[in-house]
């Protein structure tokens, strides 16, 4: 059975920072992508971040390049977003998610877990 929880999120102002975490309990987490999706009612859901689990690679969406991390601790079976500078346009809920298949910009999600909300106030 699956299990991701969020947790991290919060209010900041613009160009601050916040550190997001994912809990996750999944069998098979070594052989899997995992990454962070965000969606803002009445919008799109739009990709941020992914990690092979194994390896470490991180792909980003164009919008948090350079600006958010993507990290993960295989001991804690953890995951981690900090995202420094943020912005007004920022401010979503944030969800962990499996990746299903990494298909750039676009990736196929899998399980995601409940979301956490981040506030960003200019």
């Amino acid at each position: 059975q699956v299990q991701l929880v969020e947790s991290g999120g919060g209010l900041v102002q613009a160009g601050g920072s916040l550190r997001l975490a994912c809990g996750i309990s999944i069998p098979t987490i070594s052989i899997l992508t995992m990454g962070w999706f965000r969606q803002t009612p009445g919008k799109e859901r739009e990709f941020v971040a992914a990690i092979t689990w194994t390896g470490g690679t991180a792909y980003y969406g164009d919008s948090v390049k350079g600006r958010f991390t993507i990290s993960r601790d295989t001991a804690k079976n953890t995951m981690y977003l900090q995202m420094n500078s943020l912005k007004p346009e920022d401010t979503s809920v944030y969800y962990c998610s499996v990746i299903e298949r990494l298909v750039l910009p676009n990736p196929q999600f899998g399980p995601w877990g409940l979301g956490t909300q981040v506030t960003v106030s200019s």
